[in-house]
């Protein structure tokens, strides 16, 4: 019978093969304690809790007295909410060996468990007088303090940890979460940098020293980050992706793509990796390859809605408006609830002068959750060319509400009011207007320009650019 892939792993250790075999020939083997801890250690590790009893069970029948195992114990007490049962065990462990760090770190996890982090951070700070592994305490009392979210005192003890142990990755990435949570992207970049001097084969290390880079707008020293981080570790994805990504902020479309096509390489490709280089090549006036790695884009992943986007805007960029609503017709079949595509759906069909259509179009992308402000006018718009003007007024007035001193929307109910022939509202609404943005008076010609040659409508602008 061939072996599943997790048995051939288990095979490679002596003492789960062993131990498989007696489980399944129901022989009784001898191991010593230790090897039992590895084996319901990993057993909780690859989550199979009925195995990491099993095991445990059967270790303590052999070595009933044995101070790991009984850890071991409380681990998965622990794990199986019966706290009271596991402290019970770590009281008779402690009268025992009242040094033994494992005692206080088992206490440190169970206040964990009911939220009492101060409480666990003590008994933590306990364990490090007793322990030879500092830097996995500090790490503890960092994720501690992570809970409490007191990020400076996190990162300090992710610091420390890593002053025991440089190689400890989690707490690296640790690290550089509480700089970047504290918006310290500067700070971050000189403890990298320092880390860097004493580890300079840390491909990690490089690949956050970019990223901070990256935040802090420095795109050319994000790129000589990444490099190195790509040049220690040939097959990091993640470096490759962010150094193409900031070779596109320094306009080096080219390079970016080389970039990307190294990560299509490394990995199966994304569509992340080829709506960039589409947007790459588009850029580079190669409208040929843009449209071909935009298509790639949504065969490989049908739901993404910027592919779908770029496809559109890149015909509207070519003002090919019949192409654009072919495509934009096909996303809202994909997904008819993406207010993104309504919104591009209705544009589309008002350069077309299909007005109705495009009112639906941003009604549409309102109900599915759009209420940005171009969509509230564009709705407006649409709806007073139709001669809704009731309409109009009424989608104004709820944009209104969510942007009250907008002078777009000041000017768009001038206009309005002088179609309803109310004068007294219109020329209050527009000294308001002309009060909110003076330069803005230009939408009333645009979009109302028998309003704006109103003898009336021009007195009071002018009254007011004195």
């Amino acid at each position: 019978m061939n072996m599943s892939h997790e048995e051939e792993e288990e095979e490679n250790n002596l003492s789960l093969s062993k131990f498989e075999s007696m489980l399944k020939t129901n022989k009784v083997f001898f191991f010593d304690s230790e090897e039992f801890e590895d084996i319901v250690l990993h057993y909780m590790d690859t989550g199979r809790i009925n195995l990491a009893k099993k095991a445990l069970r059967l270790g303590l029948e052999q070595h009933p007295k044995s101070t790991g195992l009984k850890l071991v114990h409380v681990e998965i007490l622990i794990y199986d909410d019966k706290i009271e049962q596991a402290e019970k065990i770590l009281n008779e462990i402690a009268l025992l060996e009242p040094t033994n760090e494992e005692v206080f770190i088992q206490r440190a996890n169970i206040c964990s468990k009911r939220d009492q982090h101060e409480k666990a951070i003590e008994h933590l700070r306990e364990a490090l007088r007793y322990t030879d592994d500092e830097a996995d305490i500090y790490s503890m009392i960092g994720m501690e303090y992570l809970f409490m979210d007191n990020l400076e005192l996190a990162k300090d003890n992710f610091i420390l940890c890593l002053e025991n142990d440089e190689e400890d990755y989690s707490a690296l990435y640790n690290v550089v979460y509480c700089f970047d949570f504290l918006d310290q992207n500067q700070e971050a970049v000189e403890y990298l940098e320092n880390f860097i001097d004493k580890n300079p084969y840390s491909e990690v290390a490089w690949h956050q020293l970019g990223r901070q880079f990256y935040a802090l707008k420095n795109y050319e020293k994000a790129v000589w980050a990444f490099d190195y981080a790509c040049l220690i570790d040939e097959g990091f994805l993640g470096a490759f992706l962010e150094k193409a990504k900031s070779l596109e902020k320094l306009k080096r479309y080219q390079e970016a793509i080389d970039c990307y096509n190294i990560t299509i390489e490394l990995d199966d490709p994304t569509s992340f990796a080829f709506l960039r280089i589409g947007k790459c090549y588009e850029k580079l006036g190669n409208n040929e390859q843009a449209l071909n790695f935009y298509l790639k884009t949504v065969h490989e992943d049908p739901l993404l809605d910027k592919a779908w986007l770029a496809i559109t805007d890149f015909y509207i960029s070519q003002k090919n408006y019949q192409k654009s609503l072919y495509y934009i017709n096909k996303a809202i079949g994909i997904d008819g609830e993406n207010p993104l595509y309504w919104r591009r759906y209705a544009n589309i069909n008002q350069y077309l002068n299909f007005f109705e259509e495009a009112e639906e179009g941003y009604r549409k992308a309102f109900e599915n959750g759009d209420v940005e402000l171009d969509n509230f006018l564009c709705w407006s718009d649409v709806l007073y060319v139709l001669g809704e003007v009731s309409g109009a007024f009424e989608i104004l007035n709820q944009a209104k509400e969510l942007y009250p001193n907008e002078s777009e929307i000041l000017y768009r109910i001038v206009g309005l009011y002088y179609n309803i022939d109310e004068e007294f509202n219109a020329i209050e609404a527009l000294n308001l207007a002309l009060l909110t943005d003076f330069h803005k008076n230009y939408i009333l010609k645009d979009l109302f320009p028998h309003v704006w040659e109103s003898e009336n409508v021009q007195k009071i602008i002018k009254n007011h650019n004195i």
